[in-house]
């Protein structure tokens, strides 16, 4: 018998929809659906830990040191 999963739409641009099926990848625990380049169906009992690991990878790549390649002695 089917079972029913509560889900939430998801609006994004594509880079942070890339970023979501990043972070799905490992264990596919948070995406329901993939529906186009700006619209997914996340499980409503993950969108919290999905919002927060969105947050770390964002945070993650702002703070990479930017390395121009020159550096002045």
């Amino acid at each position: 018998m089917p079972k029913a999963v509560k889900g939430v739409l998801v609006e994004c641009d594509e880079s942070i929809r890339a970023i979501i099926l990043k972070i799905d990848a490992a264990n596919h625990d948070f995406i329901i659906e993939d529906l186009d380049d700006h619209t997914l169906v996340v499980k409503e009992t993950k969108l919290l830990e999905l919002k927060r690991r969105l947050e770390e990878e964002l945070r993650d790549t702002q703070d990479e040191p930017k390395d121009s390649g020159s550096e002045k002695e």
